[in-house]
């Protein structure tokens, strides 16, 4: 049975289905801290969402590619996607602090596409920097 996971398909085929597993964890907690409904604004043609969520999506599957790139284990490679997680969603919450004269939810859910583009660059920028940074 060990031979079994250590066929290179195998092991893809469980690396992909817990980075999707864990895209969907992780897109449900943002849902939790967004004053909107993410899947219902862009049914409805929100591009600043779709832009929004789009960067999360993009930035979660960065942090998990380099996660997994570093990291031997299906395990280590989980829990550096989950601290990068993390560390995204802190950056998400600093970027709302940092802009005291607007609220960057609202004006995303109002489909403010200006700032959905600047989260969605955030989000990317900082996976990218959080990506290089985890072991």
């Amino acid at each position: 049975m060990d031979g079994f996971w250590e066929n290179i398909f195998v092991e893809t085929a469980a690396r992909y289905s817990v980075v999707i597993l864990c895209t969907i964890v992780f897109l449900a907690v943002f849902e939790l801290v967004t004053s909107y409904k993410n899947w219902v604004e862009i049914k409805k043609g929100n591009i600043a969402v779709a832009m929004a969520t789009g960067g999360k999506v993009f930035g979660i599957a960065t942090i998990f590619r380099y996660s997994i790139e570093h990291n031997d284990t299906l395990l280590q490679s989980v829990g550096w996607g989950v601290v990068g997680f993390l560390l995204l969603l802190f950056g998400y919450i600093i970027f709302e602090f940092l802009t005291p004269s607007m609220k960057i939810d609202e004006e995303i859910g109002k489909g403010n596409k200006a700032v959905g583009l600047i989260s969605m660059i955030i989000s990317i920028g900082l996976s990218f920097v959080i990506g290089a940074s985890i072991g």
